[in-house]
């Protein structure tokens, strides 16, 4: 056989795979991008869905934080129990109504730079040469960063907030709400406590989310290949494979960032009288702190509550973020 021949296969094998990867992609389900979507309709219903999967993904949020912030380790269930008999169902949403006026805000910024940066990054690699499946998962990883940047500016508050109303008992209840918490906050360490641990939560929240977003694309691609693109049109197939791809990436990202958030979330729940008699804690002392309490398995507490709070808030998220975009796309836009 000649050296042309062998190149002409090669050519051929090359041209039939690049071909099978575009049939693959083209009988993907239609992505709908930031161009495609009415934008008022958007987050009108954004932020209608979010505050109802908030409200029922709430109660692990709390056992999470009670367990982080806890100084003896207990176990999950023993905490929930806790909580329950302390302060029954009420106990389980302390704090809610401050995290859900910052949720929608949040939210809003968090779809609005995840979109407009998963479209101008994923055009911009496709226009480069990036074949389709790399564009897309570097897209979703540049996404994943600049939403969980630009929504930091309004979690960090709401978070610092929230969770100082989640851990106090009625034995010691110093704040008798979410203004009253912003206004004492405030006045005892400025601006500056409400963003107590934000450099932390960004340090968190964006590899976090560029690892999430990233993953979540690759997933969903592994999965309909695994099923069968041809399934794609079956709404039950596209909301199992969304769903099942998300809890895979939520878990993974629980993970990899416990240890930053299990100090984010001390850093942020430390009273002002406490840090006056201790001194201003910084990153430093919180982590000897977590440490000396009960070595490196202390920055892991929590863990259980947060890897199923994210797995099962990443699946419920991204499916009702998906029919959401769904709903949201512009008349004909779907073709």
């Amino acid at each position: 056989m000649s050296f042309g021949a062998v190149d002409m296969e090669e050519e051929s094998g090359a041209a039939a795979a690049a071909a099978a990867a575009a049939e693959e992609i083209r009988r993907l389900p239609a992505e709908v991008n930031w161009e495609m979507l009415d934008k008022s309709r958007f987050f009108v219903l954004g932020a209608a869905l979010f505050s109802g999967v908030s409200a029922a993904l709430y109660p692990a949020v709390v056992v999470k934080t009670h367990l982080q912030v806890a100084p003896p380790p207990q176990a999950a269930m023993a905490t929930a129990a806790s909580i329950l008999r302390r302060d029954g169902l009420r106990g389980f949403y302390r704090g809610f109504g401050a995290s859900l006026a910052g949720t929608v805000p949040a939210r809003a910024l968090y779809m609005a730079a995840l979109e407009a940066t998963k479209s101008s990054v994923g055009s911009a690699a496709v226009r480069l040469g990036v074949s389709e499946p790399a564009a897309s998962a570097a897209a979703s990883a540049a996404a994943g960063v600049s939403a969980a940047v630009a929504a930091q500016v309004v979690w960090t508050p709401v978070d610092v907030i929230s969770q100082r109303l989640m851990v106090q008992t009625p034995a010691s209840c110093r704040y008798r709400g979410g203004a009253d918490a912003f206004r004492k906050i405030l006045l005892a360490d400025g601006v500056r406590g409400l963003y107590r641990g934000f450099g932390l939560s960004i340090l968190t929240y964006a590899p976090s989310n560029a690892v999430w977003w990233s993953t979540y694309a690759v997933a969903q691609r592994c999965m309909w290949r695994a099923v069968g693109t041809e399934r794609s049109e079956s709404c039950a197939s596209l909301m199992a494979v969304q769903g099942a791809s998300a809890a895979v990436a939520g878990a993974a990202s629980a993970l990899v960032t416990m240890p930053l958030d299990t100090v984010k979330t001390r850093l942020q729940v430390m009273e002002a009288d406490a840090a006056a008699a201790a001194g201003r804690p910084t990153l430093a002392s919180t982590v000897r702190g977590l440490l000396k309490e009960g070595g490196w398995a202390a920055c892991y507490r929590g863990l259980g509550p947060r890897w199923g709070s994210m797995s099962l808030s990443a699946a419920t998220m991204v499916t009702t973020y998906e029919f959401l975009k769904r709903l949201s796309a512009k008349d004909g836009s779907l073709g």
